[in-house]
């Protein structure tokens, strides 16, 4: 399926937060994930579905000034 991850058009196998974020190889939990503009709860991540065309934001924190 085709989805937008940060604004980049993707092909990828995973139907649900979690499988995309390993398929993605990211690791750890310091970061949000929205779909579609709407933040999926961490504990969500697992059982969120994510469907074709969707619009995926994964965001890092970042300290600076």
């Amino acid at each position: 399926m085709e989805l937008i991850i940060n604004g980049k058009r993707q092909e990828v196998v995973a139907n649900t937060v979690a499988a995309l974020l390993a398929e993605l190889e990211f690791e750890g939990d310091f970061f949000v994930v929205a779909v579609n503009r709407a933040v999926v709860q961490r504990r969500r991540w697992q059982d969120a579905e994510i469907n074709d065309g969707d619009a995926v934001e994964i965001l890092t924190p970042r300290q600076g000034g």
